[in-house]
Order: C-alpha cells, then sequence, then structure tokens
C-alpha cells in the first residue's frame, strides 16, 4: 500500500466524523423543541458508517493481509426510541388530550457522541501530519 493512500484513509474518516458531528449538533439544538403530535416531533438522528474500499494503486498491488479501506457515511437514521410526552393542557401546543412531545434526544448520549466524533477527527488530523512528515523525511533522505 502506498503512503499517499493514508490521506486518502484519513480524509474519509474526518468527512464521516464531521457528518456525526453535524448531526449531532443537529439533535442536541432539538432536545427540547416541543411538538404538538407525535408525526411532526423532532427525532434523534444518527449517521451510519460503512466501509469504503479505496481505489487501488497500479504502482503497489494490494494483498488480502493488507490495511487499506477508508469509511463513508451510508446514511442518517431516525432513532425509534419513544417520545417523551408530558401532560400540559394549557399549552398552546398541547394536543386535544392536553399532551406536547418532546423529542427523543438523549443529551449526555450526544456530548459523549460529539467528544468521541471531535477526538476521532483530531486523530486523524494527527495521522495525516504524521504521514506528512514521513513523506517529507524520506524527499529528505536524496539530499
Amino acid at each position: 500500500m502506498s503512503l499517499s493512500n493514508v490521506f486518502n484513509i484519513a480524509g474519509s474518516a474526518m468527512n464521516a466524523q464531521t457528518v456525526r458531528l453535524n448531526t449531532t449538533a443537529s439533535n442536541l439544538a432539538n432536545a427540547e423543541s416541543i411538538g404538538s403530535s407525535i408525526g411532526e416531533t423532532y427525532r434523534a438522528r444518527k449517521a451510519v458508517f460503512e466501509v469504503q474500499p479505496l481505489q487501488q494503486d497500479s504502482l503497489w498491488p494490494a494483498t488480502d493481509a493488507e490495511a487499506g479501506q477508508g469509511v463513508r457515511v451510508g446514511g442518517v437514521i431516525e432513532s425509534e426510541a419513544p417520545l417523551r410526552q408530558e401532560y400540559s393542557p394549557n399549552h398552546p401546543m398541547a394536543d386535544e388530550n392536553g399532551y406536547i412531545y418532546y423529542p427523543n434526544v438523549n443529551v449526555v448520549e450526544e456530548m459523549a457522541d460529539m467528544i468521541s466524533a471531535s477526538r476521532s477527527f483530531q486523530i486523524n488530523a494527527d495521522i495525516m501530519n504524521t504521514a506528512k512528515q514521513m513523506l517529507q523525511r524520506t524527499l529528505s533522505l536524496g539530499q
């Protein structure tokens, strides 16, 4: 595997973690939004990752034992967890039974996802910097 594939792999991970961070931000922004029915209440979303095979470099044919797969976002799914229901008959958005609905966003879980996505992004940026330094040192060997 070519050292330049490291940039493709780490870049794909950084793109995927950006989508994860965006969905987490959306979930946190809507955590306390209120709906007047189950159908129109915000539902938590999660990014689903899948393996992304990289294009093989013709100079460096891959073997079965080599690593060389990136990651991509396969989709963003909505959580099936039940919504939080609260009896509040005087609320202007209450339904005919007096209930308002809150999203199924778990703020603690979202904060953990945010930290995890941020750390993963940072680690992949460090991987790219290390690969860049290795390539620079390789080029300086000929001097």
